[in-house]
């Protein structure tokens, strides 16, 4: 079982004690379905979710903000979207986390949201792609039905992206629901 250290913002490591030496912070095993493989690792109580995943060598899961406010470390937890930035590991003991290295198919095949998002150039310096992915990926599995513009935006307001206008971004979304009502296997 890995031992895994509190990073703070920038992956420096937190001290345990105001002097930075002394006891070490008491550890907890956690135990999550990571992309459909078990993964158990002792952590210290308030290691983030999103540094669990990066230990995990899960770099997919940015570290944007480690405020919620940017939405590159967006994962599904349990099929819904979430900011890993926002959790406790241990939150997420006993659950389901799906990253971005968990979407494409076992033959390396990109899952219809990577293939929209290249074909419909809905990505520039791709920092924010991975959690823009993920949360389009909770929105298309929470929708009743197909989604318009509005319900994209609306849907993705808590992913930023500061290089494009978002109009790729959404008709990519668009058109990776088009296809995915389409194909169930990659649903």
């Amino acid at each position: 079982m890995a031992a895994i250290s509190l990073r703070g913002a920038g992956g420096h490591t937190i001290p345990t004690s105001p002097s930075g030496e002394g006891k070490e912070a008491p550890l907890t095993q956690v135990s999550v379905t990571v992309n459909g493989s078990p993964r158990e690792a002792d952590v210290e109580p308030r290691t983030l979710l999103v540094y669990f995943l990066r230990d995990l060598g899960l770099t997919g899961t940015n570290v944007g903000c480690d405020t919620s406010s940017c939405g590159s470390c967006t994962v599904l937890l349990d099929g819904e979207s979430v900011k890993s930035c926002t959790l406790l590991a241990l939150q997420a003991d006993g659950r389901e986390v799906s990253t971005i290295e968990g979407m494409a198919g076992e033959g390396g095949e990109l899952h219809a949201l990577q293939e929209a998002f290249h074909q419909h150039h809905g990505l520039q310096c791709g920092y924010c792609t991975p959690g823009m992915i993920m949360a389009a990926a909770g929105l298309i599995a929470e929708a009743d039905g197909p989604l318009d513009e509005h319900a994209v935006r609306e849907g993705l307001e808590g992913n930023l992206c500061r290089c494009t206008g978002y109009q790729n971004i959404v008709k990519a979304v668009l058109a990776a629901q088009e296809q995915m009502s389409s194909t169930p296997a990659n649903a």
